[in-house]
């Protein structure tokens, strides 16, 4: 895979550091909003030493910022060269999938009798409100609301680091950056998914509702089309570093 060798370097004002957050917690979040917005790209590389100038700072909070990103799987040190943003290959993506499938399943199993009628109504307010935003092209909002929308099940789970995980693999998935636009007719079937798995809950059939969201809804194999056209049919408008690198699987 051919990497791209340019550097990055913010051109971003730094503001007063919260007394609330430590400093690495505060380059985390600078970093990661600069990933989010596309200033830093998939495929750069990270200079410590002109990072560290350019921010004002030591390399020691700088390295652990970034130790905590590759921890989560969004950056790779590289030995004599610097840091790399990872790029989000096809492969990538069908492992998140399989992840988030799997642990989205397992929260429905684990959460039993703790959702309840009102929790299951407010999942289908949320998905009435993805299908008015796709009504009117919002996708911001889509997104917003098709995040809360799993989350009324997840926050039911007792299992923080699960949950935590499944938050970072979403991010990974959309936020790195923010693809521009989307795929509606990929959205539009989403919110019918959406209706079968409230359609399971309401019957009290945690099992299948749980099969439903691993087998269906986050299956690699049946959204893969989609995939293929959200992530690759403007590679190279979105990810100008990914251009003829796509990988067949």
């Amino acid at each position: 895979m051919e990497i791209t060798e340019r550097r990055y370097q913010t051109s971003m004002p730094i503001s007063p550091i919260p007394e609330v957050k430590s400093l690495r917690e505060y380059i985390y979040d600078f970093l990661r909003h600069e990933m989010n917005s596309g200033k830093i790209k998939p495929g750069s590389f990270l200079n410590l030493n002109e990072l560290s100038r350019d921010l004002g700072m030591s390399k020691t909070p700088l390295r652990d910022a970034l130790l905590h990103l590759e921890a989560e799987g969004f950056v790779t040190f590289f030995p004599r060269k610097g840091v790399m943003v990872n790029l989000l290959s096809l492969e990538k993506i069908r492992d998140i999938y399989e992840i988030i499938g799997a642990l989205e399943a397992q929260t429905i199993h684990s959460i039993g009798g703790l959702i309840t009628p009102k929790d299951i109504d407010h999942m289908d307010q949320l998905n009435q409100e993805m299908q008015q935003a796709l009504e009117k092209d919002d996708f911001p909002l889509f997104y917003e609301k098709n995040l809360a929308f799993h989350d009324v099940y997840l926050k039911l789970s007792s299992n923080q680091e699960l949950v935590h995980t499944v938050q970072i693999l979403k991010q990974r998935l959309y936020d790195f950056p923010r693809i521009k636009g989307f795929v509606k007719e990929w959205e539009i079937r989403s919110t019918g998914e959406h209706e079968d798995i409230i359609h399971r809950l309401r019957q009290g059939d945690l099992w299948t509702a749980a099969d439903y969201i691993r087998d269906v809804h986050w299956s690699f194999k049946v959204q893969e089309r989609f995939i293929r056209k959200y992530y690759f049919l403007h590679q190279e408008e979105n990810f100008p570093e990914r251009t003829g690198q796509k990988k067949q699987l």
